[in-house]
């Protein structure tokens, strides 16, 4: 693990030793990876899109579009984010977008493939971005869909939701007080 620590720049620089354990590695995005984060982004849309009653075209149209649209918006709105590609064995696997804002930590998306879903890589990760920003004496907001399966791993977690903006949960994680609960902010 120490290795890894020390030759991926990324991990270097934030000390996310939990992902370096489980074998993750980043770099940042660049255009050759849009074709992968296209892929990926249709991947978590996959489930919702099964009952649609489109051809395999029309889905790939609309989540070609869907992706484009958000990627637009992403690289807009969040321009000082780091916009990173999970790597494990070398295969590029996931995405991790995260913003560090004076006041907290903007998880602005995670996702993984589905056949890397649900083996604790994400668990590690985010357990990483919550020590760093602890270590920052910030908290970690992300936006989640209400019916994500990652939820329930948010909430273990000790993510809140906050806020009801429609389709999504606005959640925030605080670092435990002294007395182990967490701290009302706001």
């Amino acid at each position: 693990m120490a290795d890894r620590l020390r030759t991926d720049p990324v991990l270097a620089a934030v000390g996310w030793s939990r992902a370096a354990e489980a074998g993750l590695r980043f770099r940042r995005i660049n255009d050759a990876d849009l074709p992968f984060l296209e892929r990926l982004y249709a991947s978590t849309r996959a489930e919702e899109l099964a009952v649609a009653p489109w051809s395999a075209e029309q889905k790939a149209a609309f989540l070609a579009m869907q992706f484009k649209a958000q990627h637009a918006h992403y690289q807009q709105y969040y321009p000082t984010a780091d916009w990173l590609v999970a790597m494990r064995d070398g295969a590029d696997i996931g995405r991790l977008y995260v913003d560090r804002w004076p006041s907290e930590h903007c998880v602005i998306d995670i996702a993984l493939l589905p056949e890397h879903r649900g083996s604790g890589l994400g668990s590690a990760l985010m357990q990483d971005l919550l020590d760093e920003a602890a270590a920052a004496g910030k908290a970690v907001s992300i936006h989640v869909e209400k019916f994500n399966p990652a939820m329930r791993l948010y909430r273990r977690l000790g993510f809140i939701a906050e806020e009801d903006k429609g389709v999504y949960d606005l959640m925030r994680w605080r670092a435990a007080s002294a007395s182990g609960h967490q701290v009302k902010i706001a």
